[in-house]
Protein backbone atom coordinates (compact mmCIF):
# COMPACT_ATOMS: atom_id res chain seq x y z
CA UNK A 1 0.00 0.00 0.00
CA UNK A 2 1.14 3.80 -0.93
CA UNK A 3 2.19 5.88 2.14
CA UNK A 4 -1.12 7.37 3.68
CA UNK A 5 -1.27 10.58 5.33
CA UNK A 6 -3.81 10.33 7.89
CA UNK A 7 -4.07 13.95 9.05
CA UNK A 8 -2.90 17.02 7.65
CA UNK A 9 -3.69 20.33 8.75
CA UNK A 10 -1.04 23.61 8.04
CA UNK A 11 2.46 22.49 9.37
CA UNK A 12 1.11 19.26 10.97
CA UNK A 13 1.07 15.98 9.61
CA UNK A 14 -0.11 12.44 10.61
CA UNK A 15 1.98 9.92 8.19
CA UNK A 16 1.40 5.93 7.53
CA UNK A 17 3.87 4.52 6.07
CA UNK A 18 3.96 1.90 3.70
CA UNK A 19 4.48 -1.56 5.13
CA UNK A 20 8.07 -2.66 4.54
CA UNK A 21 8.10 -5.97 6.07
CA UNK A 22 8.03 -9.51 4.27
CA UNK A 23 8.74 -12.98 4.41
CA UNK A 24 8.18 -14.77 7.90
CA UNK A 25 8.43 -11.26 9.79
CA UNK A 26 5.27 -9.96 11.24
CA UNK A 27 2.83 -7.03 9.32
CA UNK A 28 4.01 -3.44 11.05
CA UNK A 29 3.22 -0.34 10.44
CA UNK A 30 5.59 2.76 11.00
CA UNK A 31 3.87 6.63 12.17
CA UNK A 32 5.66 9.61 11.39
CA UNK A 33 4.27 13.12 13.00
CA UNK A 34 5.89 16.12 11.76
CA UNK A 35 4.93 19.63 13.30
CA UNK A 36 6.36 22.83 12.67
CA UNK A 37 9.85 21.51 11.89
CA UNK A 38 9.90 18.85 13.65
CA UNK A 39 9.45 15.04 13.26
CA UNK A 40 9.09 11.74 15.57
CA UNK A 41 8.90 8.28 14.44
CA UNK A 42 7.08 5.80 16.39
CA UNK A 43 8.05 2.16 16.66
CA UNK A 44 10.23 2.16 13.66
CA UNK A 45 11.12 -1.72 13.00
CA UNK A 46 14.28 -4.09 12.83
CA UNK A 47 17.48 -4.44 10.66
CA UNK A 48 15.10 -5.61 7.74
CA UNK A 49 13.26 -2.48 6.85
CA UNK A 50 15.42 -0.21 8.33
CA UNK A 51 17.43 1.20 5.20
CA UNK A 52 13.71 2.10 3.81
CA UNK A 53 11.96 2.93 6.83
CA UNK A 54 14.83 5.81 6.91
CA UNK A 55 14.96 6.61 3.56
CA UNK A 56 11.13 7.35 3.50
CA UNK A 57 11.06 9.16 6.91
CA UNK A 58 14.45 11.37 5.19
CA UNK A 59 12.17 12.14 2.46
CA UNK A 60 9.02 13.22 4.24
CA UNK A 61 10.83 15.25 6.59
CA UNK A 62 12.58 17.31 4.13
CA UNK A 63 13.76 20.67 6.07
CA UNK A 64 11.95 19.17 9.35
CA UNK A 65 14.55 17.45 11.92
CA UNK A 66 13.78 14.31 13.50
CA UNK A 67 13.92 14.92 17.22
CA UNK A 68 12.46 11.85 18.58
CA UNK A 69 12.11 8.04 18.64
CA UNK A 70 9.00 6.68 20.48
CA UNK A 71 9.34 3.24 21.22
CA UNK A 72 6.29 1.93 22.67
CA UNK A 73 7.77 -1.33 24.12
CA UNK A 74 10.86 -3.51 23.93
CA UNK A 75 9.92 -6.05 21.03
CA UNK A 76 12.62 -6.52 18.21
CA UNK A 77 10.13 -5.41 15.34
CA UNK A 78 10.38 -1.96 17.63
CA UNK A 79 13.61 -1.77 18.40
CA UNK A 80 16.10 -3.81 16.74
CA UNK A 81 17.18 -1.10 14.49
CA UNK A 82 17.34 1.53 17.32
CA UNK A 83 21.27 2.09 16.87
CA UNK A 84 21.10 2.52 13.25
CA UNK A 85 18.72 5.45 13.83
CA UNK A 86 20.53 6.90 16.84
CA UNK A 87 24.14 6.94 14.64
CA UNK A 88 22.72 8.49 11.50
CA UNK A 89 20.18 10.99 13.47
CA UNK A 90 20.38 13.36 16.08
CA UNK A 91 17.04 11.81 17.68
CA UNK A 92 16.61 11.56 21.50
CA UNK A 93 14.51 7.95 21.97
CA UNK A 94 12.25 7.04 24.82
CA UNK A 95 11.34 3.60 26.30
CA UNK A 96 10.19 2.43 29.08
CA UNK A 97 12.59 3.17 32.27
CA UNK A 98 12.69 -0.98 32.55
CA UNK A 99 14.08 -1.64 29.24
CA UNK A 100 16.34 1.12 29.04
CA UNK A 101 19.65 -1.46 30.17
CA UNK A 102 17.99 -3.95 27.92
CA UNK A 103 17.79 -1.95 24.47
CA UNK A 104 21.83 -2.25 24.55
CA UNK A 105 21.78 -6.16 23.78
CA UNK A 106 20.32 -5.17 20.13
CA UNK A 107 23.99 -3.40 19.60
CA UNK A 108 23.68 0.04 20.85
CA UNK A 109 26.99 1.92 20.62
CA UNK A 110 28.17 3.68 23.32
CA UNK A 111 28.77 6.80 21.64
CA UNK A 112 24.72 6.95 21.39
CA UNK A 113 23.54 5.74 24.81
CA UNK A 114 22.88 9.05 26.30
CA UNK A 115 20.67 9.48 23.52
CA UNK A 116 18.20 6.84 24.85
CA UNK A 117 16.00 8.25 27.51
CA UNK A 118 13.95 6.49 30.15
CA UNK A 119 9.70 6.92 30.43
CA UNK A 120 8.16 7.21 33.99
CA UNK A 121 5.48 4.66 34.87
CA UNK A 122 2.89 7.06 34.60
CA UNK A 123 3.88 8.51 31.48
CA UNK A 124 5.15 11.95 30.24
CA UNK A 125 4.55 14.75 27.85
CA UNK A 126 6.58 15.39 24.63
CA UNK A 127 7.24 18.64 23.19
CA UNK A 128 7.34 18.63 19.44
CA UNK A 129 7.62 21.82 18.44
CA UNK A 130 5.44 23.26 20.72
CA UNK A 131 2.55 20.39 20.54
CA UNK A 132 2.54 18.47 23.46
CA UNK A 133 2.48 14.65 22.98
CA UNK A 134 0.97 12.49 25.53
CA UNK A 135 2.73 9.83 26.43
CA UNK A 136 0.17 6.98 28.08
CA UNK A 137 0.61 3.87 30.47
CA UNK A 138 -0.61 0.56 28.84
CA UNK A 139 1.36 -1.60 31.37
CA UNK A 140 1.24 -5.34 30.29
CA UNK A 141 -0.88 -4.10 27.18
CA UNK A 142 1.13 -6.85 26.14
CA UNK A 143 4.84 -5.33 27.84
CA UNK A 144 5.34 -5.29 31.74
CA UNK A 145 6.89 -1.45 30.88
CA UNK A 146 4.57 -0.18 27.52
CA UNK A 147 3.24 3.16 26.43
CA UNK A 148 0.95 4.57 24.17
CA UNK A 149 1.29 8.51 22.27
CA UNK A 150 -1.61 10.67 21.49
CA UNK A 151 -1.83 13.28 19.34
CA UNK A 152 -4.13 15.77 20.42
CA UNK A 153 -4.13 18.24 17.44
CA UNK A 154 -4.78 14.85 14.79
CA UNK A 155 -6.56 13.26 18.02
CA UNK A 156 -4.74 9.93 16.70
CA UNK A 157 -4.03 7.45 19.58
CA UNK A 158 -1.38 5.10 18.51
CA UNK A 159 -1.44 1.96 20.76
CA UNK A 160 1.37 0.05 19.66
CA UNK A 161 -0.11 -3.69 19.81
CA UNK A 162 -2.97 -2.75 21.25
CA UNK A 163 -5.85 -2.80 18.71
CA UNK A 164 -3.44 -5.11 16.38
CA UNK A 165 -4.77 -7.30 13.83
CA UNK A 166 -3.36 -10.04 10.88
CA UNK A 167 -3.93 -11.26 7.83
CA UNK A 168 -6.25 -8.74 6.54
CA UNK A 169 -5.83 -6.30 3.43
CA UNK A 170 -7.43 -2.78 4.30
CA UNK A 171 -5.55 -0.25 6.51
CA UNK A 172 -9.37 1.00 7.50
CA UNK A 173 -12.02 -1.25 9.59
CA UNK A 174 -15.08 -1.02 8.24
CA UNK A 175 -16.87 -3.51 9.83
CA UNK A 176 -15.88 -4.16 13.66
CA UNK A 177 -18.14 -7.46 13.96
CA UNK A 178 -16.44 -9.16 10.48
CA UNK A 179 -12.69 -7.39 12.01
CA UNK A 180 -13.16 -10.07 15.06
CA UNK A 181 -11.53 -12.85 13.22
CA UNK A 182 -8.25 -10.94 12.79
CA UNK A 183 -7.94 -9.51 15.86
CA UNK A 184 -9.53 -11.27 18.57
CA UNK A 185 -7.67 -14.57 18.94
CA UNK A 186 -4.09 -11.92 19.16
CA UNK A 187 -5.50 -10.09 22.04
CA UNK A 188 -6.63 -13.12 23.83
CA UNK A 189 -3.79 -14.25 24.13
CA UNK A 190 -1.43 -11.48 23.72
CA UNK A 191 -2.73 -9.15 26.45
CA UNK A 192 -2.20 -9.90 29.89
CA UNK A 193 -5.57 -9.85 31.45
CA UNK A 194 -8.88 -7.93 31.65
CA UNK A 195 -7.66 -6.13 35.00
CA UNK A 196 -4.74 -4.69 33.05
CA UNK A 197 -7.41 -3.71 30.46
CA UNK A 198 -10.16 -1.99 32.46
CA UNK A 199 -7.67 0.95 34.03
CA UNK A 200 -6.36 1.55 30.46
CA UNK A 201 -10.24 2.18 28.93
CA UNK A 202 -11.29 4.39 31.70
CA UNK A 203 -8.37 6.52 31.30
CA UNK A 204 -8.31 6.47 27.29
CA UNK A 205 -12.26 7.31 27.73
CA UNK A 206 -10.98 10.79 28.52
CA UNK A 207 -9.45 11.64 25.33
CA UNK A 208 -11.10 13.51 22.12
CA UNK A 209 -10.06 10.24 19.85
CA UNK A 210 -11.27 10.49 16.04
CA UNK A 211 -8.77 7.40 15.30
CA UNK A 212 -6.58 4.54 16.79
CA UNK A 213 -3.57 3.56 15.13
CA UNK A 214 -2.70 0.08 15.94
CA UNK A 215 1.12 -1.03 15.08
CA UNK A 216 0.22 -3.92 13.19
CA UNK A 217 -2.71 -4.14 10.99
CA UNK A 218 -5.86 -1.48 10.24
CA UNK A 219 -7.21 1.29 12.21
CA UNK A 220 -9.52 2.01 13.71
CA UNK A 221 -11.78 5.74 12.33
CA UNK A 222 -14.31 7.61 13.83
CA UNK A 223 -15.68 8.26 17.02
CA UNK A 224 -18.74 5.11 16.52
CA UNK A 225 -15.68 2.42 15.47
CA UNK A 226 -13.56 4.01 18.60
CA UNK A 227 -16.15 3.16 21.13
CA UNK A 228 -16.84 -0.27 19.52
CA UNK A 229 -13.36 -1.05 20.25
CA UNK A 230 -13.01 0.15 23.69
CA UNK A 231 -16.83 -1.33 24.19
CA UNK A 232 -14.54 -4.70 23.09
CA UNK A 233 -11.65 -4.29 25.43
CA UNK A 234 -13.30 -3.13 28.41
CA UNK A 235 -14.94 -6.87 28.90
CA UNK A 236 -12.43 -9.16 27.33
CA UNK A 237 -11.29 -12.22 29.14
CA UNK A 238 -7.75 -12.56 28.05
CA UNK A 239 -4.38 -14.10 29.07
CA UNK A 240 -4.40 -14.88 32.76
CA UNK A 241 -8.31 -14.86 33.00
CA UNK A 242 -8.26 -17.80 30.63
CA UNK A 243 -4.93 -19.78 30.38
CA UNK A 244 -5.24 -21.90 33.18
CA UNK A 245 -5.53 -25.06 31.24
CA UNK A 246 -1.52 -24.61 29.90
CA UNK A 247 -0.40 -25.08 33.30
CA UNK A 248 0.18 -29.07 33.75
CA UNK A 249 3.20 -30.80 33.37
CA UNK A 250 3.95 -31.95 30.26
CA UNK A 251 3.18 -35.68 29.15
CA UNK A 252 1.06 -36.26 31.95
Amino acid sequence: MPNSILFEQGEHRNVLLEDFSHGLAVQANQHVIIHNGEGIILDPGGHKVYTKVLSETTHLLGRSKLKYLFLSHQDPDIIAAANGWLMTTDALAYISKLWVRFVPHFGLDRLVEERLLPIPDEGMVIDLAGLELLVLPAHFLHSCGNFHLYDPLSKILYTGDLGASLGMEYIFVEDFDAHMQYMDGFHRRYMACNAALRPWVKMVRQLDIDMIAPQHGAMFRGKEMVTKFLNYLEELQCGADIMQDVYHIPGQ
